[in-house]
């Protein structure tokens, strides 16, 4: 048996976990020991020692090199592990009945080769001859290894154990992995000795009994001479806090339906005092064979500073098990293989029956209430996602979608929307799917009526979805338009904030905001009316700015004479030059003979100075109809009033607007042409008004907008 190396470092790639060579030396020795202590059972406790050398190097001395070597009291290199060790996809592990052994391709060491130039072994073992040690000298220029490269000599009965030593970092790998801090930093014994803390914990915890009074040390020396120590010992562990399980349903991968089996995930929080373990970070991580393997702390903990600090004074470790994580571990143990983000999966030769997704599911709720910082409230994201985006509680509940900490209004929102869309389209699926096998069953048949019946359950189950969904961003849109028309109104829009000397626009803006100007009803369908009346919403034809000769009625002829622009272009311009070209800011009519009339005032207009505007448009639009628009509707909209310019108007009973009902007769000769309502609207009344229709809306949907304290 022979280990390849140039192919193995071709076909594994390099873990991105910089400690990825330390972690495979100490889980080796920890394998090793226990090995040793099935074959040979005695009172005896693992030790581990891993030195690290740092040298210089460069004409002056400028650079900087590293070795590291890891020495334990484990079985050794007797002739099945050196078999193990050259090759490459062993199964050798994996047929030990040892409780704790953890189970390997034999690519670990394959990492030893990414991360350094020459690797070297040197061994003693046990035979039924004495002991024997086995020594394969660092060398740089080997491209294979094979079991006759080891040199065979006498050993030392107490020097059983193996020395592994690891010289001349690559300069690619260094350039990788370690570019951000310095090799002295990463590798100094106390951070070596934290990180292990972490990486090894939980296996640790769980091989007490077998490992004994175990000590790891750790021991780093410079070039100077400098020496730093520090150690891991039985006694450093901590006990577990809490341990929880969580059953994640398997689903089919291409059509997402259950399978009605279920995968286990384990989850152990360490919840550690600060003052006494000095960590570099919270860990949560996914493991694989009770050791870390895909860091996520970020998902939970989203600032650096939460990260890499005590929450409420204590450090957290919470590690996520399951034999599907054991599984799918990838080679170079640095993620997992075959998991998808999402289901379904549109992949014909998946085998995956759980996604991320599934898992976070049902693992969020969970750490949430193990590591969550102060000063976070989950109420408050949830009533910012009802403000913003109008999702309520009940979508929530209804999708089962869980606020965690983190979260913030627009990511829950799109978690939400999104399970709406998902549902949604595999319900039109469904639907689809049943009017086809309907259109080929047989009427006189009880399967037609079977059929009938789940097609209108189906779509009744439907309708739930798609109206909760639409209702709730119909209301939210709309309260976002009434908060823009009360900024516009106060000049509070960014747009409306100009330099002296500039023509202001501001009643362009606010007509803007209730119908784009210069089109009609035929052109756009994407206007907010509705914050007039809501019954103008419907109305058949809606015209802003525009010229009013063009407008067709049902018959397909035109609804006033071709003079009408003229005339009214006339009627103004005797009253005032500056409005010579002035038509209805937006005038809406229906079939049934009603014209509604708006005319907006930019602020501080007096609004009680054009009064006699509407009663001018609706007479010239009744004499120009011939005889096709009988009831009119006129609003004057502003916020500026003089009550003395209002002779002959009554006030409403709140507010500060005014009305008037008057008839429309033809001047010269007193026929009947029709019938004017007129108000005054003050813009803060057309806010509350509008406000308190949506209002509505939200009671239905058990929306509350207030701010609380």
């Amino acid at each position: 048996m022979t280990l390849d190396i140039r192919g193995s470092l071709k076909n594994t790639k390099i873990s991105s976990d910089g400690y990825v060579v330390l972690e495979e030396l100490i889980s080796n020795s920890i394998d090793a020991f226990l090995i040793r202590q099935h074959a040979d059972p005695q009172s005896r406790s693992l030790t581990v020692s891993v030195e690290v050398d740092f040298t210089s190097t460069g004409l002056l001395g400028d650079g900087t090199d590293i070795s590291i070597t890891c020495t334990d009291n484990g079985c050794g290199f007797g002739d099945d592990q050196a078999d193990a060790f050259v090759t490459k996809d062993t199964s050798y592990k994996d047929d030990l009945s040892i409780a704790g052994i953890g189970k390997c391709r034999g690519s670990g060491r394959i990492q030893y080769f990414h991360h350094f130039e020459r690797v070297g072994v040197r061994s003693t073992f046990r035979t039924d001859d004495g002991a024997v040690t086995r020594t394969l000298l660092p060398d740089a220029g080997r491209r294979k290894i094979d079991v006759a490269d080891f040199g065979i000599s006498d050993g030392d009965e107490r020097a059983i154990g193996t020395s592994i030593r690891l010289e001349a970092m690559r300069e690619a790998t260094r350039a990788k992995l370690y570019k951000a801090e310095s090799l002295a930093d990463v590798f100094s014994a106390a951070n070596m000795r934290r990180n292990m803390l972490i990486a090894f914990l939980q296996r640790l915890v769980s091989l007490t009994a077998q490992l004994g009074e175990f000590v790891i040390a750790f021991e780093t020396r410079n070039s100077k001479g400098g020496i730093e120590s520090s150690s891991l010992t039985a006694s450093d562990l901590p006990e577990v806090t809490v341990v929880r399980s969580t059953e994640v349903v398997e689903r089919d991968a291409r059509s997402g339906d259950p399978l009605g089996s279920t995968e286990t995930f384990t989850l152990s929080h360490y919840r550690l005092d600060a003052q006494t373990y000095d960590l570099p970070r919270n860990a949560i991580s996914f493991c694989a064979r009770s050791s870390p393997v895909e860091d996520i702390t970020r998902r939970y903990l989203k600032t650096v500073a939460e990260q890499n600090r005590p929450v409420e004074g204590f450090h957290h470790i919470v590690l996520i098990e399951a034999d599907l994580l054991d599984r799918r571990v990838n080679e170079q143990r640095d993620g997992f293989d075959g998991i998808p983000e999402e289901m379904p999966v549109y992949d014909l030769f998946t085998d995956a029956t759980i996604a991320y997704s599934d898992v976070y599911d049902r693992i969020d709720p969970i750490i949430a209430e193990m590591v969550t910082p102060s000063g976070w409230s989950k109420d408050d994201v949830i009533r910012d996602v009802a403000d913003r985006f109008g999702v309520i509680q009940a979508m929530l509940t209804d999708t089962d979608t869980r606020v965690i900490y983190g979260d913030s209004a627009k990511s829950v929102a799109e978690r939400v929307l999104k399970k709406y869309q998902e549902r949604i389209v595999a319900d039109t699926a469904e639907i689809f799917d049943l009017r086809a096998e309907i259109e080929t069953a047989e009427p006189h048949t009880a399967d037609f009526r079977h059929k009938i019946n789940e097609l209108s359950w189906k779509y009744t189950s439907s309708l739930k979805t798609f109206d909760m969904a639409n209702l709730s961003q119909l209301v939210v849109r709309r309260a976002a338009i009434v908060e823009i028309l009360k900024l516009a109104c106060g000049w509070g829009l960014a747009v409306q904030a100009i330099d002296d000397g500039q023509r202001r626009k501001d009643e362009q803006i606010i007509h803007s905001i209730f119908f784009p100007m210069r089109k009609d009803s035929h052109e756009t369908s994407d206007h907010d009316i509705w914050l007039l009346s809501e019954e103008y919403q419907y109305y058949d034809y809606i015209a802003s700015d525009k010229p009013l000769s063009q407008i067709e009625w049902d018959d397909g002829g035109k609804l006033f004479d071709p003079a009408i622009d003229e005339e009214l272009a006339a009627t103004l311009r005797r009253r005032s030059q500056d409005h010579a070209a002035k038509r209805p800011d937006i005038a809406i009519f229906g079939k049934e003979g009603a014209a509604i009339i708006i005319e907006f005032k930019a602020p501080g207009v007096p609004m009680d100075e054009h009064i006699g505007d509407l009663s001018r448009y609706a007479h010239l639009l009744a004499a120009k109809s011939n005889g096709r628009l009988k009831k009119f509707y006129g609003y004057l909209v502003g916020d500026t009033l003089d009550p003395l310019g209002m002779i002959g108007w009554k006030k409403f009973a709140s507010g500060r607007s005014y009305f008037h009902t008057s008839d429309l007769q033809d001047p010269d000769t007193g026929r009947m042409l029709g019938e004017l309502y007129a108000e005054t609207l003050l813009y803060e009344d057309i806010v509350n008004r509008a406000s308190k229709r949506i209002g509505v809306y939200r009671e239905k949907l058990q929306i509350d907008f207030s701010k609380k304290s």
